[in-house]
């Protein structure tokens, strides 16, 4: 795999934050929760598509409906974000959920979990 260029990262840093800001306050779909952030984004060299990669807080159904409002919306989008970036190729976006927000919440509610057991063990003793 190639490594990103400075421009292709600078690139898929504009487009994150143009991405996240369009999520946030343009789209008016009720699918999508208000809890969503875009975590990364990655564009190909070719600037023809790009990955965002989004976290939603919430349960299960918060996330599908989310991740069903954006693939709905991806020509609205697209379009605002063609406005925004003057970049020759607009590119085609392709959402996917980020696990690994929830993951690590998770984690750490297990290590609090072991240290808090680990501690009443030393107590006891």
């Amino acid at each position: 795999m190639r490594k990103n260029s400075i421009k292709n990262t600078r690139v898929s840093g504009e487009v994150q934050k143009v991405l996240s800001e369009i999520i946030r306050g343009e789209i008016k779909d009720p699918r999508i929760s208000p809890l969503t952030s875009v975590v990364q984004v990655y564009v190909a060299p070719d600037l023809k598509t790009c990955k965002a990669f989004i976290s939603v807080l919430g349960d299960e159904e918060a996330q599908k409906n989310t991740l069903e409002g954006l693939k709905s919306a991806v020509g609205y989008i697209r379009r605002q974000l063609a406005r925004e970036l003057n970049l020759r190729n607009t590119p085609e976006i392709t959402f996917v959920l980020d696990q690994s927000i929830e993951y690590g919440v998770n984690m750490s509610k297990l290590i609090d979990k072991v240290v808090k057991s680990d501690e009443k063990e030393d107590d006891l003793e």
